[in-house]
């Protein structure tokens, strides 16, 4: 059995979403009290995450003040 390389890099992947967010996040600074807040928000809004914190069993997303 032969593997296939990979048509993309994980680590360049992650690193560019991160670094959109945090683009998103100073941007919307004044509407959050931290950047753990805006990325609870944004799972909040996520339905990936619904699905798999149901499938977790894990609690909802805890609500930002």
């Amino acid at each position: 059995m032969t593997s296939t390389g990979k048509t993309f890099d994980c680590v360049e992947m992650k690193n560019c979403i991160q670094a959109e967010r945090l683009t998103q996040y100073r941007s919307q600074r004044g509407k959050y009290t931290s950047y753990v807040d805006f990325i609870n928000s944004r799972v909040e809004d996520s339905e990936l995450a619904k699905i798999v914190r149901g499938k977790a069993g894990a609690p909802p997303a805890r609500e930002t003040p």
